[in-house]
């Protein structure tokens, strides 16, 4: 039986693999980012690492460095899986940048459940105190996470993908006007799954005007 479930979830794996481009419009943390389908919004978690917590030493520094690199910018993203919390586990590269790779060399994440190639990156990031690991006791975010189960949502690990299932996450909250908003797409991201009703002022179902009001009444 044991093998029977691990067999199907292989198949399910692999039937949704798959490459396209897109634009990431929000980034929740070091690990996960957001963004935009035909079939709405989409969560998707970096594979192969494990990014600290918001409330975690280096958690805001690595949701920093995952920023600069992808937010508002279109990646390449090449789906590995989608878990059980449906979220799809993926690999980003950016004009020939692997994103998920260049977290764990910059010392902005721990490899998880990886290859040599990353376990060798972190060491190296290790040894040379790159990012967290310039802290002298750095916790891995799964032990951060079980020391502190009531200092964080669970996004990072939990959640749902779509815009119709995703709770508030830990990213939610933080923003809360429409000048903190980069773009349309963050505005409505903040609007429809934060549910941040400030933003939409008069009441139109049309977050910050000025941002999105030409573009969403065609």
């Amino acid at each position: 039986m044991r093998a029977l479930i691990l067999l199907l979830v292989l198949v399910f794996n692999v039937a949704h693999a798959e490459e396209f481009t897109a634009r990431i419009i929000v980034v929740i943390d070091g690990d996960t980012v957001v963004i935009r389908r035909a079939g709405g919004l989409l969560k998707i978690r970096l594979a192969e690492i494990d990014a600290p917590e918001k409330g975690q030493p280096f958690g805001e520094e690595s949701k920093q460095s995952l920023s600069e690199m992808v937010l508002r910018k279109q990646v390449t993203v090449v789906s590995r899986a989608v878990d059980k919390y449906g979220r799809m586990v993926a690999n980003l590269s950016l004009n020939g940048l692997d994103v998920n790779t260049e977290q764990v060399r910059r010392g902005m994440a721990w490899e998880y459940h990886s290859g040599k190639e990353l376990a060798a990156l972190q060491e190296e990031a290790r040894n040379a105190s790159r990012g967290l690991w310039a802290q002298s006791n750095p916790i891995p975010p799964w032990d951060w996470r079980k020391q502190h189960p009531n200092n964080w949502s669970g996004t990072s690990s939990s959640g749902a993908a779509h815009k119709n299932t995703t709770p508030p996450d830990s990213a939610c909250g933080r923003k809360k006007r429409c000048s903190q908003m980069a773009s349309c797409e963050e505005a409505k991201y903040y609007f429809k799954v934060c549910g941040i009703k400030t933003l939409d002022r008069n009441h139109d179902g049309v977050p910050c005007d000025k941002l999105c009001g030409d573009k969403t009444k065609k």
